[in-house]
């Protein structure tokens, strides 16, 4: 008999075996039945086929069909990449063509390069044969023909390429010049900037008066309050030498106390008989009580010193001076008083033009000279920026030929002609003047004051005046209308007569200016002035009375 354990691992191992069996025979079943589910689908799906077609015939499913096909076809991406691959080298070319026109490159042939590679594109795609590929009711896509397309694209991709590739360096290269240009013009406009703005600060520094000289005008006016009978001339006849044409008459006008006891002092020094020489100085009523201390305190030779204020001549009035009449312009104020720093800087050329000095009736006084000293023949007008070096009595030996102005000339070339003092695109400048003349120069002036009232000078003036209130003719200042008053009654003078420029010009030579009678420091650096060339200085301080007690109490020079 059997033990009881061994009975029981006996059925056992035939019930696994039989489990195992049944679970592979369900496998089998569930196999078979998906297969023959599968094939009764793939025959219904054949047989639905087979029907749309048939029905293709009456024109209904032929465009379900050619959709379906067209998206599902293979080589409709490799279309799509090959159309792009086209479209983005289109767009490469036009971009590269509006850069190389950017870069102002019209005149080479790059531009047209690029602009006919983007037509090619254009063209291309454009190709009925290509076209045909992209219309919906292609059926189906030709292989072939998507080849050839393929092949065409991609050769005018290499040309593409290439082109950018040989024109990458004459891009930079432009680009650099371009970028070049950019910052050089920059680099210009911060510079006239600075010019403009450093030419209006040295006008500001050359008009501005110095402390120094300040202050000598208020002492020389406070000693005027203090002793009243020491300096005035009021009630006292007049001396007879003041009018006596025998002798030498200078004419100085100015408002500046130590600039024109400078010109008295060089030309007294320099003279050989100082008590022929008579000098009329004309200020304003402002500085008259200084200027009268200054040339009352010394005796200057012998020499005779007349001091009288603008007001003194009473036919200086708004009435007969067309530049005092003009002066009541509100115009004319506007220009000159109510311009903003910002707006100075804007024209150099015509900023000094602006000062206010240039409607100072002392600036205009030299035109009016015969009326001012009736009964003299002949004045040497002096500025109040000049030094005299030597006697000048040898210009009253001058032959004026019937002149009236004895000048020395400033042209050399093309520059100081009357083109560059005024508009000659104005028809009446056009007409009566030269622009090629020769401009001379203010500042040492003899005047033939008989051929001066014969030929009617002042009335020249006034006329000429009068017609360029609105500045048309000229800009605003002396010399243009002097230029045009003595057009033609000027007689130049040897060079040697007159030196100009040490006011401005450091590269005059020594030997000229030693040489000359007269220096003339025109221009911004005045000699009394801290910004005065220093190798011309000497010229004017060595005329300077250091040893008056005004002078030395206000620190002038130090």
């Amino acid at each position: 008999m059997a033990h009881p354990t061994q009975r029981n691992g006996a059925f056992s191992s035939t019930g696994l075996s039989r489990f195992f069996a049944l679970r592979i025979l369900f496998a089998s079943a569930m196999a078979f039945a998906l297969f023959l589910f599968a094939s009764v689908f793939l025959l219904a799906s054949d047989t639905a086929s087979s029907n749309y077609d048939n029905m293709g015939s009456y024109g209904f499913g032929s465009t379900r069909r050619s959709v379906l096909a067209v998206k599902s076809d293979p080589l409709k991406p490799r279309l799509d990449q090959i159309r792009k691959q086209a479209e983005d080298h289109k767009s490469l070319a036009l971009a590269y063509a509006s850069y190389a026109r950017k870069l102002k490159l019209e005149n080479s042939k790059l531009v047209r390069v690029f602009a006919d590679l983007s037509r090619n594109y254009t063209d291309l795609i454009s190709k009925p044969s290509y076209r045909a590929l992209y219309e919906p009711d292609s059926l189906v896509i030709d292989e072939s023909v998507l080849r050839q397309f393929e092949k065409e694209v991609k050769e005018r991709i290499k040309v593409t390429r290439q082109v950018i590739s040989e024109a990458k360096e004459s891009f930079d290269n432009q680009l650099k010049i371009q970028k070049l240009k950019d910052t050089i013009f920059a680099v210009n406009e911060q510079l006239t900037k600075a010019k403009k703005q450093g030419a209006f600060s040295s006008l500001i520094a050359a008009k501005s008066i110095p402390k120094s000289l300040h202050c000598l005008a208020m002492r020389l006016m406070e000693e005027r309050i203090a002793h009243p009978e020491k300096y005035s001339d009021e009630g006292k006849p007049t001396p007879p030498e003041l009018e006596d044409p025998k002798l030498y008459h200078y004419a100085i006008f100015s408002d500046n106390v130590i600039a024109a006891s400078v010109v008295v002092n060089s030309a007294v020094k320099n003279a050989k008989e100082p008590w022929k020489h008579v000098f009329h100085v004309v200020t304003d009523k402002m500085n008259l009580g200084a200027m009268q201390v200054m040339f009352k305190m010394r005796d200057y030779n012998g020499s005779h010193i007349e001091v009288k204020a603008v007001e003194d001549y009473k036919f200086l009035n708004s009435s007969y001076v067309p530049v005092l009449r003009q002066l009541e312009s509100a115009n004319l104020q506007r220009f000159y008083f109510e311009n903003k720093i910002e707006n100075a800087t804007k024209d150099t050329t015509n900023m000094k033009f602006r000062n206010p000095k240039y409607l100072s009736m002392l600036n205009h006084l030299r035109f009016y000279l015969p009326e001012m000293y009736p009964k003299l023949h002949r004045i040497l007008f002096l500025d109040d920026d000049v030094v005299v070096q030597r006697d000048l009595t040898g210009l009253w030996k001058i032959d004026m030929d019937g002149k009236v102005n004895g000048a020395v000339e400033t042209c050399f070339g093309s520059f100081h002609r009357y083109a560059q003092y005024m508009n000659f695109s104005h028809p009446l400048i056009k007409e009566k003047f030269n622009p090629k003349a020769c401009g001379w120069a203010y500042g040492m002036n003899f005047f033939d004051l008989d051929a001066w009232r014969k030929e009617k000078c002042t009335e020249q003036y006034h006329y000429w005046q009068n017609l360029n209130e609105n500045r048309t003719l000229w800009k605003l200042g002396t010399l243009p209308p002097g230029l045009i008053t003595f057009y033609s009654t000027t007689k130049p003078l040897d060079k040697s007569w007159h030196v100009l420029g040490l006011g401005y010009n450091p590269s005059i030579s020594m030997d000229e200016i030693h040489n000359a009678a007269v220096v003339h420091f025109n221009g911004n650096m005045k000699p009394w002035l801290d910004i005065a060339m220093n190798q011309f200085r000497p010229l004017w301080t060595k005329h300077v009375d250091y040893d008056m007690e005004f002078v030395q109490a206000c620190n002038f020079g130090l």
